[in-house]
């Protein structure tokens, strides 16, 4: 039973996931160490890069080069035990093993402490989950003790993950670190050029370039609107155009629009639900009830976006990184004790999901 769990867990090189190569990664100013960095523990495996943490905003690249660094190692020697999961099913499944009891979680940790290389995807989901915590860190030591690989993507770094253990996040650290920035308009160029070439299509300069000055958050951006211009072409058999290209991305930012929670929308139901103004909460006031509302909307949106703790901060009077990780803490603190918060706050995150 165990091979053959372990032959279904690999055969995700042969999904989607199994065509994200080195090959057809665009290196660029903003990724160029994260992607040297990926490559050398794909030809070296547990050299002092163990483990790879790899992180930035969600679509900047992490899952490709995680998925390239798999593939790579499994075509230098196709014998590698290579298990890849995102931290979500990670969670999942050790819940479904507790539940069923001894026997599955001796199962559990055979799947994942008798590997080559563990590859984690959005480990920031580990946050908060104290069991999960303590399985993982237990893991993570039996493989690197063993000399295994370990890489993990995250949407921020370790010091950011929050709660986070002290122990997991050191070990997080004390590898490479290698973060991802959004892609500078060259390499969103590039990315769309070669995009294009893969799909078939001839795009002109000016297509291009019209692309990559309206898409610049992610890579999944660039590439959806080049997917839509590809089945524009298709249905209507015509070389893409300026305008075709514009209609692509106007349906790529619609499309993108209701998948993101931003900080406006965390203030603004905040200040709904406790009866206070958006500049109130956004200002300088040392006023109790102001300064306990603009520490729950900070850490609902360290809970609910992806933005690091300066970008967080910029939207309170320019708070500092350290102001923000205090009110965070701050908060965390006061819901372990008043149970009453911690239902305050799952409300007001429900009702922001709700507003979408």
């Amino acid at each position: 039973e165990f091979n053959e769990v372990m032959e279904r867990d690999q055969d995700y090189l042969s999904s989607p996931t199994g065509n994200l190569t080195f090959d057809n990664f665009v290196v660029g100013e903003e990724n160029k160490f994260a992607h040297a960095a990926a490559l050398s523990v794909a030809n070296n495996p547990d050299n002092s890069f163990n483990p790879l943490f790899i992180y930035g905003r969600s679509g900047l690249g992490k899952t490709h080069l995680m998925c390239a660094i798999a593939n790579e190692m499994r075509r230098r020697d196709p014998d590698t035990v290579i298990l890849y999961i995102k931290c979500e099913d990670f969670v999942n499944e050790l819940v479904d093993a507790l539940q069923k009891g001894k026997m599955t979680m001796t199962q559990f940790r055979q799947k994942y402490r008798f590997v080559d290389a563990l590859l984690v995807d959005d480990i920031q989901f580990i946050a908060g989950k104290e069991q999960t915590q303590e399985e993982f860190f237990h893991t993570f030591e039996t493989l690197h003790e063993a000399n295994k690989q370990i890489i993990l993507t995250s949407d921020r770094p370790p010091r950011e993950i929050m709660p986070l253990t002290d122990r997991l996040r050191t070990r997080f650290e004390m590898g490479l670190m290698a973060d991802i920035q959004p892609p500078q308009f060259e390499t969103r160029c590039a990315i769309i050029k070669k995009k294009a070439v893969s799909l078939g299509l001839d795009l002109s300069d000016n297509v291009v370039e019209s692309i990559a000055k309206k898409l610049h958050t992610n890579v999944r951006e660039l590439e959806g609107a080049i997917n839509k211009i590809k089945a524009y072409n298709m249905l209507y058999n015509e070389k893409p155009t300026l305008a075709t290209a514009q209609t692509a991305i106007a349906s790529v930012i619609s499309e993108s629009k209701p998948t993101s929670v931003t900080v406006e929308m965390i203030i603004e139901n905040v200040s709904r639900y406790y009866h206070l103004s958006d500049d109130d909460i956004r200002g300088k006031s040392h006023k109790a009830t102001l300064v306990r509302a603009r520490h729950i909307c900070m850490y609902i949106a360290r809970q609910m976006t992806s933005l690091s703790l300066k970008e967080i901060g910029e939207n309170f009077s320019s708070k500092d990184h350290t102001t923000v990780l205090h009110a965070i803490k701050n908060i965390e603190t006061d819901i372990e004790k008043d149970p009453k918060l911690r239902q305050d706050i799952n409300e007001q995150m429900e009702n922001i999901k709700k507003s979408f």
